[in-house]
């Protein structure tokens, strides 16, 4: 979520705020792939029980909790990365491979993309709410709040799973469009896992705002068309 001069919060200050709709986000993007997965001819994730919202089937313990609070701690507030636990596929079930490809790995995409139209209409909703019976607004303001940081997160986790290097999403439909040999030797930087895009974010984050800068443009278009119905003590 950003203010209205651009700038991310102090999200570290809201955690039992922003934590559960961050959560929420992920497991929602984690399904969409497993949904999509299985509609296309896939069984796998359904199999091994992915095929759910339930939070605990898609957490990692490491990637998800500690590896994000440790680099946070030893960056010194500064930075930090983490994912969610992969929903796994299997290509070879799709019934036609390159379709099933590229929609099973813009599902997670676009349920965030969803997701932040959801939450920005809900922002507009509480507010009315709120306004319209005083006695809530401490209730709706957390509610609120909770509905901008869903805005945000949502764009962030669209924008930066389209980036298009592996094992990020957007990867799997930048491979469909390279020539073959280059498109296998591409893929196999997979293997390294979540190092490639790691380094980048740390030691090259102008290149990651860049990629983020739609991001940023519709948080600035949602906050000019709810921005007024925010409740007291509610930025954006």
């Amino acid at each position: 979520m950003a203010d209205y001069n651009g700038r991310e919060p102090a999200i570290s200050l809201d955690f039992l705020i922003w934590a559960p709709v961050l959560l929420f986000s992920m497991v929602a993007h984690e399904y969409a792939h497993a949904e999509a997965a299985y509609r296309q001819g896939d069984d796998t994730a359904y199999v091994l029980g992915r095929l759910t919202m339930n939070p605990l089937k898609h957490i990692d313990p490491f990637m998800t909790v500690l590896l994000p609070i440790l680099l946070w701690v030893t960056s010194g507030h500064k930075w930090t990365f983490g994912a969610a636990r992969p929903v796994p596929v299997n290509p070879r079930k799709y019934r036609h491979y390159v379709r099933g490809d590229v929609i099973v790995s813009l599902a997670g995409i676009a349920t965030n993309l969803a997701l932040f139209f959801v939450f920005t209409g809900a922002f507009a909703l509480i507010g009315v709410v709120g306004h319209g019976i005083p006695s809530l607004s401490d209730t709706m303001g957390i509610l609120q709040r909770m509905a901008g940081f869903g805005m945000w997160f949502n764009l962030i986790l669209a924008f930066f799973n389209l980036i298009p290097i592996p094992p990020l999403d957007g990867s799997h439909v930048f491979y469909h469009m390279l020539p073959p040999e280059a498109g296998l030797k591409y893929r196999q930087l997979a293997r390294l896992g979540f190092l490639p895009i790691m380094a980048i974010s740390y030691f090259l984050p102008g290149v990651v705002n860049v990629l983020l800068w739609p991001a940023v443009q519709l948080m600035h278009l949602g906050v000019a068309v709810v921005g007024g119905y925010h409740l007291p003590g509610v930025i954006l």
